[in-house]
């Protein structure tokens, strides 16, 4: 079954790490996996799902767990979500001039403008804004999510 999670806005993907931490000491894989809606297109914000074997365990593991609001009441039917399920391109969304915040590697957590994007290889050339020397980064595009369109150019 899968139930709701509500999280503070803009926490999404913390909680998620966080309940993912939890679940792994459980035993006997009481939770089968934990999804980040994509709440760049304003879909779900302040929500995650997480597939689990009951709401007994998943209050367990949302209690005490920084920005977790809650558990939704009920659970929820996949046929709803499917919409949420289906991964579409990245690498078409991605463009030079876009605002994305890097959410792994040794980068992870801060903003950077794309300079370059490389569909072949899927990687993208990054420009980290919070550091104090501008240098260029290539890491993969599975590495970003989209924070701002503001700067993008056609």
């Amino acid at each position: 079954m899968i139930w709701g999670i509500r999280t503070t806005a803009g926490q999404e993907m913390f909680v998620a790490e966080l309940i993912a931490e939890k679940a792994k000491k459980l035993e006997g894989g009481q939770v089968v996996s934990v999804i980040v809606p994509p709440s760049q297109k304003g879909v779900i914000k302040g929500y995650i799902l997480v597939e689990a074997t009951d709401e007994i365990t998943l209050r367990r593991l949302v209690r005490g767990t920084p920005h977790a609001k809650g558990v939704v009441p009920g659970a929820i039917p996949v046929s709803e979500i499917e919409g949420l399920l289906q991964q579409e391109p990245l690498m078409k969304e991605l463009k030079v001039g876009q605002i994305v915040k890097i959410i792994s590697g040794p980068f992870k957590g801060m903003k950077a403008k794309i300079l370059r994007v490389d569909p072949q290889k899927e990687e993208v050339t990054v420009e980290p804004l919070e550091s104090a020397i501008k240098i260029p980064v290539t890491i993969e595009a599975a590495s970003v999510v989209i924070e701002s369109r503001e700067g993008e150019r056609e």
